[in-house]
């Protein structure tokens, strides 16, 4: 089976965690935890960074900094993972979905501007698959209406809108670090901002609620989102190589595009970049048109040995908020994307022969089935 994905660790990565194993540093509290995220704050142009458990704990743990309340709304994509939602949904706000780019597949302006009321307290800007959301008008918009934003920078590790780096743009930005991003810990996330009471705030949310003077008294139910030194030593590693895991990744998505367009194939690619926006291409993925039965392409490659995942599945019509009696109009391009869209295997693991066997097997897949 040729994986979607396969974490590349390299001998670099391994003696950074054999060095913190040898120190002892292992715990949430380690030195190489503070190592990591003062790295962190340089990578992304930040004042303050805390590192977390991960991505959704970094999320979960944003959105309760908000202090929002019964009533409040909060704008996001219908087209991204659950995990957004369910912070959306864990700080007690509602959550009102908006549509995505069809081209780009993220959140542009013109997307949000009509669901705004003044009950909008957030909205969460989401990075999705490669390219970015449209953050600098959706900031600007944001500011004039004194909205925060939280900004999900899990897929956009590295990525720049024209020169600022995705993580900064949010009142407070997330990260995670699971195991396919270009930084890995294996599992993890980091909170973002250059806000000294958010950084404050959320030190004490990810700790249980520690303090220096009665350690054992605790003021606050908080939790213990902390993440440990071995972890942070890897991440420390792996920062060094963004920029060379990034250039990978881009020369295999042209490579996937090249091998493509030599076909008459009845789908649609992702874009190469847009608005002078290169694509980072986290994922590589492909929409089929709609008299296509997805399942039944994913099916004949994973027969062929070649795995492949789904779109996101849209938020507003997910199973677990049935109950819930969340009003949505109709997402065209969510709902699209989500049925007829997925992935298929990118790294260093996908050697160049591999991607033209792979195309051709869609290719093929889609005259079988299609």
């Amino acid at each position: 089976m040729i994986n979607v994905f396969k974490p590349n660790l390299t001998i670099s990565d391994r003696l950074s965690v054999l060095n913190a194993l040898i120190k002892n540093e292992i715990s949430g509290t380690s030195f190489q935890t503070q190592k990591f995220e003062d790295q962190l704050c340089k990578t992304f142009n930040r004042k303050y960074a805390v590192a977390v458990s991960n991505g959704s704990a970094a999320l979960d743990v944003s959105f309760q900094l908000l202090r929002l309340k019964k009533g409040d709304e909060v704008i996001l994509p219908a087209f991204t993972i659950i995990s957004c939602l369910s912070a959306v949904i864990r700080s007690g706000a509602t959550p009102i979905f908006c549509d995505v780019d069809e081209n780009t597949w993220n959140m542009t302006l013109d997307n949000i501007v009509d669901l705004w009321t003044e009950n909008t307290k957030a909205v969460l800007i989401v990075h999705t698959y490669g390219l970015t959301a449209d953050a600098i008008n959706i900031i600007e918009f944001c500011k004039q209406k004194n909205i925060k934003v939280i900004e999900d920078t899990a897929e956009a590790h590295g990525q720049k809108i024209e020169g600022q780096v995705c993580g900064s743009f949010g009142d407070i930005s997330t990260l995670s670090f699971y195991a396919n991003k270009h930084v890995t810990t294996g599992e993890g996330g980091a909170i973002l901002t250059d806000s000294l009471e958010y950084y404050n705030s959320a030190k004490q949310l990810i700790n249980l609620d520690f303090n220096s003077q009665n350690r054992f008294v605790h003021e606050n139910l908080y939790w213990n989102y902390r993440l440990g030194g071995l972890q942070s030593a890897l991440g420390i590693s792996q920062l060094k190589k963004i920029n060379k895991a990034i250039k990978f990744k881009i020369k295999q998505g042209k490579n996937y595009i090249d091998l493509f367009k030599k076909y008459d194939l009845n789908v649609q690619l992702p874009k190469l970049s847009n608005q002078n926006i290169q694509n980072h291409f986290w994922v590589f993925g492909i929409v089929l048109k709609e008299n296509i039965n997805r399942e039944l392409i994913i099916n004949n490659l994973a027969e062929k040995g070649i795995e492949t995942r789904p779109f996101f599945h849209p938020l507003h019509l997910q199973p677990a908020i049935k109950e819930m009696n969340l009003k949505s109009k109709p997402l065209p391009i969510s709902e699209k994307i989500g049925k007829q869209g997925f992935y298929i295997p990118l790294g260093k693991h996908v050697k160049p022969k591999r991607q033209k066997n792979i195309v051709l097997a869609i290719k093929n897949a889609i005259d079988e089935v299609g």
